[in-house]
C-alpha cells in the first residue's frame, strides 16, 4: 500500500510527459487532480486500518543492494503518518490552487507530482540511504519549480535554494556513512540503527555524527543561522510551489531529527540538548523580529515560519533533558509533531493567500493595498482566520500544538521557554499589523498601467475550493484534535524510550 502512495504520483508525470504539448490544458489537470485525489483515498484507508499503539505498520521490505547493507524499506507510525497525511492534504489543495495555470502545464503537472513522490517517499523511509534518496530528489523537484514558475528573481532564488540544500544534504550523506561505519554488522536500516545504537559510549564519534546529521537537517528546517536561503526562495516561488515548500520540505528536516538523530544517537543528543533548545529559541525569535520589519507579505509569512520551526526544534531539544518530568517531555514531543501537521495547513493556506493578492495586484508590499476587505470580503475573512489561526489563538490547531510544546519544554527549560513565549506575542503583533495595513482603512489598490483599469475581484471558486479545507482543518484540529494526538503520542513513547538508553 504504501509503495502504491510514494510511487504512483511518479507513475503519472511519467505518462503525462509522454502526451505532446498540444494536448488540451485541462487533460493535465483533471489528471494531476485525479492522481492527488488517489493518493488522499489511500492515505484516508491506511490512516483508518493504522492501529494507534502498534509501532511500526504497512512495512514492506525488498533487497536493493546488499553487499553495502541498503534495503528497499517503508513503513509508517505515529511520527509518519500525521505528515503523510497532511502531504496528501496539501498536493491536492496546491493542484486545485493550480487549475488556471497556462504556462507550460504538463510540466508543470509533472514536477509537482514527482515532487509529491519525494516528499511522501521520505516520510515513509526506514532506510538511511532511501531518506537520503528522496530527500536530494525534493531539491531537485523545487529548483526546477522555483526556476521556471517563479518571478523575476527565481533563477537566482532556486539556485541559493539548490545550492544551500544541496550542501546541508552531503553533510547528512557523511552523518549516515557515520552511523553506517558504526554498526556492526554494518547497515543503514534506521529501525536496526536505533534499536542498536551503535555509538553508545563512543563520545567523540557519536558528537561528529550528530554534528553532521544534525547540520544537514538545520539547512532544510531551516533555523538560524541556517535560514538565509528561505526567504528569496519563497518570495520568488509560484503560490503553490511555497505552500509546498513551507509545508512540507521544511518538515523533512525536523521529522529527521525525530526519526533519525534523537533515537539512533540518544547519547549525543542527550549531551548537546542544550545546544538544540538555544538555536531553537534564536529562531523562534529572530524568525519573528525580522518578520515584523518585512513590509512585503509573502516575505514576512516566510520568516514566520523560521518563527514556527524553531519552536519545534526547542521542543526535540527539551526532551533531551532525561532527568526532567517524563510526562513533560513527551508532551513537548507530541506538540511538535502536531507543529507540522499545524503549521503546513495554515502557512500553507497564508501562501496560497499571498497568490491570491499577487495575481490581482501583482505586487507583495503590503503599503501597495488599504481597505481591501470592503472590496473582497471573502478574501478579507479567509486571510483573517489563517493570521488569527497561526498566532495561536485558541481554538484553532497552532494553540494546540504551541500549548503543548510550552507546556512540555517549560519544565525542563524554563528560561527558554519563558524567552520563546515571546515569539507569540511578536507574532501576534505582525499579523495583526498586515491585517490592518491591507484589510482595513480607506480603499487602495496597486496602480494599474496607464489608460487601464486593473480588476481586483474575490476569491475564486478554485481558489476558495484550495484554501478552505486547509483552514477548516486548522479548525478542526484546534477544537477535536484527539484523533491526531491518539496517533502521535505512542510514537512520543517510543522515542523517549529510546533516547534513555
Amino acid at each position: 500500500m504504501l509503495t502504491a502512495i510514494v510511487l504512483l504520483p511518479t507513475a503519472m508525470a511519467a505518462l503525462l510527459l509522454c502526451v505532446p504539448r498540444s494536448a488540451p490544458r485541462t487533460l493535465f489537470l483533471t489528471a494531476w487532480a485525479v492522481t492527488t485525489s488517489a493518493e488522499l483515498l489511500l492515505t484516508v484507508i491506511v490512516w483508518a486500518g493504522y492501529q494507534a499503539d502498534g509501532g511500526m505498520q504497512y512495512e514492506t521490505r525488498a533487497r536493493w543492494i546488499p553487499s553495502a547493507g541498503i534495503s528497499y524499506h517503508v513503513g509508517v507510525d505515529g511520527l509518519s503518518l500525521p505528515l503523510v497525511a497532511v502531504t496528501c492534504v496539501l498536493f491536492l489543495a496546491c493542484t486545485a490552487y493550480a487549475w488556471r495555470e497556462t504556462r507550460r502545464p504538463r510540466e508543470f503537472a509533472a514536477l509537482f507530482l514527482f515532487l509529491q513522490t519525494t516528499c511522501l517517499g521520505l516520510f515513509v523511509a526506514l532506510d538511511l540511504i532511501l531518506f537520503f534518496v528522496f530527500f536530494d530528489l525534493s531539491i531537485v523537484a523545487m529548483y526546477f519549480i522555483i526556476a521556471g514558475w517563479g518571478h523575476k528573481g527565481a533563477a537566482r532564488a532556486a539556485l541559493k535554494f539548490f545550492l544551500y540544500t544541496f550542501i546541508g544534504s552531503l553533510a547528512l550523506l557523511l552523518g549516515f556513512i557515520g552511523l553506517y561505519l558504526a554498526a556492526d554488522p554494518h547497515t543503514f536500516d534506521i529501525v536496526e540503527l536505533t534499536a542498536a545504537d551503535p555509538l553508545a559510549g563512543r563520545a567523540t564519534h557519536g558528537a561528529l555524527v550528530l554534528l553532521a546529521i544534525a547540520a544537514g537537517l538545520a539547512v532544510k528546517t531551516p533555523t538560524v543561522p541556517f535560514h538565509t536561503w528561505l526567504p528569496p526562495a519563497h518570495t520568488d516561488a509560484p503560490a503553490a510551489g511555497s505552500a509546498i515548500l513551507a509545508g512540507v520540505l521544511l518538515k523533512m528536516g525536523t521529522y529527521g531529527f525525530l526519526r533519525i538523530a534523537m533515537p539512533a544517537l540518544p547519547d549525543a543528543w542527550r549531551e548537546y540538548a542544550l545546544v538544540f533548545v538555544v538555536v531553537g529559541v534564536v529562531s523562534v525569535l529572530y524568525g519573528a523580529l525580522v518578520a515584523l520589519a518585512q513590509t512585503d507579505f509573502k516575505r514576512m509569512v516566510a520568516y514566520t515560519s523560521v518563527n514556527h520551526m524553531g519552536y519545534i526544534i526547542l521542543a526535540i531539544g527539551a526532551a533531551g533533558a532525561v532527568g526532567a518530568n517524563q510526562e513533560a517531555r513527551r508532551l513537548a514531543v507530541t506538540g511538535s509533531v502536531f507543529q507540522m501537521v499545524s503549521h503546513g495547513l495554515l502557512t500553507g493556506a497564508l501562501f496560497l493567500l499571498s497568490g491570491v493578492l499577487y495575481e490581482r495586484g501583482r505586487t507583495y508590499e503590503m503599503s501597495a493595498y488599504s481597505g481591501v476587505a470592503g472590496r473582497v470580503p471573502v478574501f478579507a475573512a479567509l486571510t483573517g482566520v489563517a493570521a488569527f489561526a497561526s498566532l495561536g489563538l485558541p481554538g484553532f490547531s497552532g494553540f494546540i500544538a504551541e500549548f503543548q510544546i510550552l507546556t512540555g519544554s517549560l519544565g525542563p527549560e524554563p528560561v527558554a521557554t519563558g524567552l520563546a513565549v515571546l515569539g507569540i506575542l511578536l507574532t501576534a503583533g505582525l499579523f495583526l499589523r498586515a491585517l490592518q495595513q491591507i484589510l482595513l482603512g480607506p480603499l487602495r489598490l496597486p496602480v494599474a498601467a496607464p489608460g487601464t483599469d486593473r480588476p481586483f475581484p474575490d476569491i475564486r471558486l478554485h481558489e476558495g475550493i484550495a484554501i478552505a479545507p486547509l483552514l477548516i482543518l486548522g479548525v478542526v484540529l484546534g477544537l477535536a484534535p484527539r484523533f491526531v494526538l491518539d496517533v502521535i503520542e505512542p510514537a512520543s513513547r517510543t522515542v523517549l524510550e529510546l533516547l534513555a538508553r
